[in-house]
């Protein structure tokens, strides 16, 4: 299945923390946090929003950092997605 957000939107999917911690200890999942490094699978065309021209500054294949709580999260063919509003974007990696 495809998906394409509409405006300023933008579908990621989170990359997994690590299970264990520097010092070797096993975390179960409940005590792992949220991620908040993930890929950008799909890109909204921007465009006005609220009056004001927004132009999409992420493309495909990004990885990006977003804040904590921010989106909704979906399951898209099996996989835990979530979209967020570009605003909710803190940085590219490189």
């Amino acid at each position: 299945m495809t998906i394409k957000p509409l405006f300023d939107k933008v579908v990621i999917k989170a990359i997994e923390s690590s299970e264990t911690t520097a010092s070797g200890i096993v975390l179960p999942g409940t005590a792992k946090e949220r991620p908040q490094l993930a890929t950008v699978i799909a890109v909204g065309p921007g465009g006005m929003l609220d009056g004001k021209e927004v132009k999409m500054e992420v493309k495909v294949g990004d990885t990006v950092l977003y804040s904590k709580y921010a989106g909704s999260e979906f399951k898209l063919d099996g996989e835990e997605v979530v979209i967020v509003r570009q605003a909710d974007i803190l940085a590219v990696v490189e």
